[in-house]
């Protein structure tokens, strides 16, 4: 990846003439069977221009309650296209389809226009969970039927990809625009791509601009999303065998109150009862100061990730100290 960071032609990306970065776009759009991609700095920024592309202020989005759109991109659609957020309670980060139809608002002068659902694949917070292929299917449909569009923040969804067999085209096949990021388990070092119908990117290409997002020579990025997308996508399963591997081995301690998810993907996450408000991030910091990075989320449990960084020994290390630290927590 950094050979190829360093070989990679360069342009003025802001002028359209960036020879790299434009091939990571056709790349990109070609992966995910749409007729346009762009290359953006960040997933938060290539979601926060989908809903600006798609939507006019005082329209209404719906949501999944714990999405990363509506949980952690700082209220974006609201601070910078004046959009309103309906946020619905899911399972496994899917929507009940009769709640979307019911959040749907009928036309009406005096109540805002539904213009949009935004799913997450994978369901980060929901524990790195799939959504299935039909469910999507049955949102499109729905959208559909009701005028309303479809985005999905792919984020992970070359990782519901890999462990589903589902291809990537398959899933963005249900979605008007896909967002997905090219570091996380794909490995780049920063970058996402937007990916959607040719006169909706070329709008989201002026709204990256506006965001700031334009650069110059991007090709230096581009080229290590390049390498990601034909190098790093079929290795995601090893990151999946690790989360199962550690799953299983905390599950068989038998601890009495502990949880522990069982992997769809990359992630396993732990909780516990407690009194104590904290405990999740305090007990980050024990493994931190062990040498093991995890996230510590309010309400929701230690969040543990599996990339491509993180080898056969950091997993099995990763192990150890979760056995010894959560042994000395419920003895």
């Amino acid at each position: 990846m950094l050979e190829a960071m360093c070989k990679a032609p360069l342009g003025d990306d802001v002028f359209g003439d960036d020879p790299t970065a434009t091939e990571l776009e056709e790349l990109a759009a070609e992966r995910l069977g749409k007729e346009a991609a762009l290359f953006v700095p960040s997933g938060t920024m290539g979601n926060s221009i989908a809903v600006g592309a798609h939507c006019d202020p005082g329209d209404e989005v719906i949501l999944e309650s714990l999405c990363h759109t509506y949980n952690f991109e700082c209220g974006g659609s609201a601070r910078l296209w004046g959009v309103q957020a309906v946020s619905i309670a899911g399972k496994r980060g899917m929507i009940p389809l009769e709640r979307i139809a019911s959040s749907i608002r009928p036309a009406d002068v005096h109540m805002p226009r539904t213009k949009l659902v935004i799913l997450e694949q994978t369901s980060n917070i929901a524990g790195g969970c799939i959504l299935p292929l039909d469910y999507l299917e049955s949102v499109s449909s729905l959208c559909r039927e009701n005028g309303l569009l479809l985005h999905i923040d792919g984020a992970r969804i070359f990782n519901a990809s890999v462990g589903s067999g589902v291809e990537v085209s398959t899933y963005a096949a249900c979605a008007d625009t896909v967002m997905f990021c090219l570091s996380k388990g794909l490995g780049a070092p920063a970058g996402s791509v937007l990916a959607g119908p040719e006169a909706t990117i070329a709008e989201a290409r002026r709204l990256r601009k506006l965001l700031g997002g334009g650069l110059r020579q991007a090709g230096i990025l581009a080229a290590c999303g390049i390498h990601a997308l034909k190098h790093n996508v079929d290795r995601l399963d090893e990151d999946h065998r690790h989360a199962r591997e550690l799953a299983r081995k905390l599950q068989g301690l038998d601890l009495v109150g502990l949880r522990v998810s069982s992997p769809d993907t990359n992630m396993v996450f732990l909780e516990w009862e407690g009194e104590e408000p904290g405990r999740y991030a305090e007990f980050s910091d024990l493994l931190r100061s062990d040498g093991l990075l995890v996230v510590g989320l309010s309400g929701r449990g230690i969040r543990i990730v599996f990339h491509k960084d993180a080898d056969e020994t950091a997993s099995q290390r990763a192990g150890e100290i979760l056995q010894a630290r959560l042994t000395e927590l419920f003895s």
